[in-house]
């Protein structure tokens, strides 16, 4: 399993690892792939810098990435505390009245619900400024094409841009603002995902643009690795498959979720971030879809809505209130395995597959 982009960026397998967690990231790299940390859940700068120094000591050389979530235009944003006071209380209300009847404990005392600020425009900057302090080989950033400067800034360092799209346009106006590398990222996807199928948009994006594409989307198996290179794509991006591997520590209580779920067990749905989002579907994601319940805020008021309750569930002992994004993949994620491992397995299989296919073409 091998194409063009391997050699622009020293990896052996075009294998992109997404992943909120730099000891999965690290292990990815080290098994041939391109471990790509996601910056999102960093509010500080120092604590990126510091995952990023032992990532630099932990992958043996190999190459890594980041990514980052900023829109391309650069939107008025105040401080925290005041894009708080554009909350609606109806919505404050209906979280508090959520949790409590979903028996969700308070935080302990002492600790601040301040939650993941990370979708907010300077932050996303602050996570620019470090990474470009690293030997980094790749920023992707999850909400398309990022402000012109930076990716200037990324290609006078010499590192490519990656951007995520869920359509065929976006992707050429992504190769026109300068991006190198466009991730399809399908339907079916965990996060940030579009209305359209991977099947149908990895094809419709390479006919699209003139640059390397990454299919996204239910990839979990060398089979499906070798559709997506079917289709065209030069490599394959991987995020929720990894949420089951052995160095993903950082939350058994969505293991367990998603050890239990099915392909079917997923939602697209605003409540996130106040854009469409895929998440694992439990008690909490149902409630924001009963009768009576407020719409979704826009981004980044929804995440600063829902950032005390995300940190409340993640420090509960219910799988069934999770809040996580991850794809219909899922399904196929039945087991905690190192990430060498799973990775050995998608090459393997990938291998027996292109082999069956050559051989039955004959």
């Amino acid at each position: 399993m091998r194409t063009s982009l391997c050699d622009e960026l020293g990896i052996e397998h075009p294998v992109f690892g997404f992943t909120p967690s730099e000891h999965v990231a690290a292990a990815i790299s080290r098994a041939g792939g391109l471990g790509v940390l996601g910056c999102v859940r960093f509010n500080d700068a120092e604590d990126l810098d510091r995952a990023l120094t032992w990532m630099d000591e932990n992958c043996d050389g190999k190459p890594y990435g980041v990514d980052v979530v900023m829109p391309a235009t650069v939107p008025k944003e105040g401080t925290q505390i005041d894009l708080a006071s554009l909350i609606p209380q109806e919505h404050k209300d209906f979280v508090r009245q959520t949790l409590l009847k979903l028996g969700v404990p308070p935080l302990p005392d002492g600790e601040d619900g301040e939650g993941v600020l990370g979708w907010l425009h300077s932050v996303a900057r602050s996570h620019v400024d470090v990474a470009l302090e690293h030997p980094i080989r790749l920023i992707a950033n999850a909400l398309g094409s990022p402000p012109a400067d930076v990716i200037a800034r990324a290609h006078a360092a010499g590192v490519p841009v990656a951007a995520l799209a869920g359509k065929a346009e976006h992707a050429r106006r992504h190769v026109a603002n300068g991006v190198d590398i466009v991730v399809a990222q399908g339907y079916e996807a965990g996060g940030h995902t579009g209305e359209i199928a991977s099947m149908v948009l990895v094809p419709e994006i390479v006919d699209a643009v003139d640059v390397p594409v990454l299919a996204a989307g239910g990839i979990g198996s060398g089979r499906q690795a070798a559709a997506a290179m079917a289709l065209g794509a030069s490599g394959v991006w991987m995020g929720s498959y990894w949420l089951t591997t052995a160095e993903y520590t950082q939350s058994p209580l969505t293991q367990k979720a998603l050890l239990a779920a099915g392909s079917s067990d997923t939602v697209r749905t605003r409540i996130y971030t106040g854009k469409p989002a895929r998440l694992l579907k439990t008690r909490w994601t149902e409630a924001w879809a009963e009768p009576g319940a407020p719409e979704p805020l826009p981004m980044p008021l929804q995440n600063i809505l829902v950032s005390e309750a995300h940190l409340r569930i993640a420090r509960s002992d219910d799988p069934s209130v999770v809040s996580m994004p991850v794809g219909q993949v899922v399904g196929r994620m039945n087991e905690v395995r190192p990430v060498a491992e799973v990775m050995a397995d998608l090459l393997r299989e990938y291998g027996e597959t292109v082999e069956r296919l050559t051989k039955s073409a004959r």
